[in-house]
C-alpha cells in the first residue's frame, strides 16, 4: 500500500516530529524513533546481517540487484543524537537496490555520549575496513542523510588529509552542512526540523568546535572542496537546510568540484526516509541510487 505525499506530511508533523525537540532524552528519542520506523518497505528479496565493519557495528543489507564487488557505505542522519540502521533502513535498502550494491549501514556513536570526532573517527574505520577487504575505492561510494550527509563529507575531507584515496562518488540528501546554525530558512515552515532540536544536535556533538570544516565543511577549504569526488545533492523545498545546501553546492562548484544538484519541490527534510511507501520518495531514492550505480561503473564502459 502506498501513502500519499500529503498524509506522509502530516505523518512527520503530527508523530514523528513531536518527539524530535528539547522534551525527551537524546536516549528516550532514539527509542521512540527506533519503535516508529522498526517496519519498513524492503525491495523484494532484501537480506539484512548484522555485523561489524572496522569495529564499528553495521547492517550489510543486499538485494537481488546489489554486486559483491560494489560497497554503498550509508551513514545515518539523525542531528548527530539520534538514528540507526533500524530508522534508516528503507532509505538504505532502496538506494542499495537502485546503486546496484550492498549497503553497509554504520551504527556508528551518538553524542552525547561521544561527540565529535567519535562519528568521523567511525566512519573513517568503516571505509578503511571496506578497503581493506579488497575493494578498490573506484567500487565504493558513501553516501548521507543530513547530519550523515555531513559526516559522509567530513569523512572525505579526513580521508584526503591522512592519505587514504576518496570513494568514487558521495550522494548527499539534505546534507547538514553548517553547524552554526546561521543560515536556515527560517522562513520555511518545515514539517520535520526546528531550531530548538537542531541547537540541540550542535551543541551535542559540535562543543566548541563548530566552525572545524569536519563539522561544518560549508568553512572547508576550496583546495579541499576542489579535491572531493564527485557529489549528487538533494535538497527539499520545505526543509531549514535548502538554503545552506545551496550555498555549499555553490562553494564546492565554484572550488571546482564536480557537482551535480537537485531541488525536490513540494518535499520536505529527507523524505527519502519513506521510500517503498510513498511514492515521490521513493523515485527520489532511485534517481540518486541511479546516479550511483553510473559513478559505479563508468570505468567498466
Amino acid at each position: 500500500m502506498q501513502v500519499p505525499l500529503p498524509a506522509a506530511r502530516l505523518l512527520t508533523r503530527h508523530v514523528v516530529r513531536p518527539v524530535l525537540g528539547t522534551r525527551l532524552s537524546p536516549a528516550r528519542q532514539r527509542r521512540v524513533i527506533d519503535a516508529l520506523m522498526r517496519f519498513p518497505v524492503l525491495p523484494r528479496g532484501t537480506a539484512i546481517e548484522r555485523t561489524t565493519l572496522g569495529g564499528v557495528p553495521a547492517d550489510r543489507i543486499t538485494t537481488p540487484a546489489s554486486r559483491a564487488d560494489h560497497a554503498l557505505l550509508y551513514l545515518h542522519g539523525g542531528a548527530h543524537i539520534v538514528g540507526s540502521p533500524v530508522t534508516h533502513r528503507a532509505a538504505a535498502a532502496h538506494l542499495a537496490h537502485a546503486a546496484g550494491a550492498v549497503a553497509h549501514v554504520l551504527d556508528h556513536r551518538l553524542a552525547p555520549e561521544h561527540p565529535y570526532p567519535a562519528a568521523v573517527d567511525d566512519a573513517l574505520a568503516a571505509y578503511r575496513a571496506l578497503l581493506g577487504s579488497g575493494l578498490s575505492p573506484e567500487r565504493v561510494v558513501v553516501a548521507g542523510d543530513s547530519a550523515g550527509g555531513g559526516l559522509a563529507l567530513a569523512l572525505a575531507l579526513r580521508a584526503r588529509a591522512v592519505g587514504v584515496p576518496l570513494p568514487a562518488a558521495l550522494g548527499l540528501i539534505s546534507p547538514w552542512v553548517d553547524a552554526r546554525l546561521d543560515g536556515l530558512a527560517e522562513r520555511i515552515d518545515d514539517p520535520l526540523l526546528t531550531r530548538a532540536w537542531l541547537e540541540l544536535g550542535a551543541t551535542s556533538y559540535a562543543g566548541r568546535h563548530r566552525e572545524h570544516p569536519e563539522v561544518s565543511p560549508l568553512l572547508a577549504d576550496p583546495a579541499d572542496l576542489a579535491a572531493l569526488p564527485p557529489l549528487f545533492v538533494h535538497a527539499a523545498s520545505d526543509e531549514l537546510f535548502v538554503d545552506d545546501v545551496e550555498r555549499f553546492v555553490a562553494a564546492a562548484r565554484g572550488a571546482g568540484a564536480s557537482v551535480t544538484y537537485r531541488r525536490l519541490e513540494g518535499h520536505w527534510h529527507v523524505t527519502h526516509l519513506y521510500a517503498g511507501m510513498v511514492r515521490e520518495a521513493t523515485e527520489a531514492v532511485r534517481e540518486l541510487g541511479g546516479w550511483l550505480r553510473s559513478s559505479l561503473t563508468q570505468l567498466e564502459t
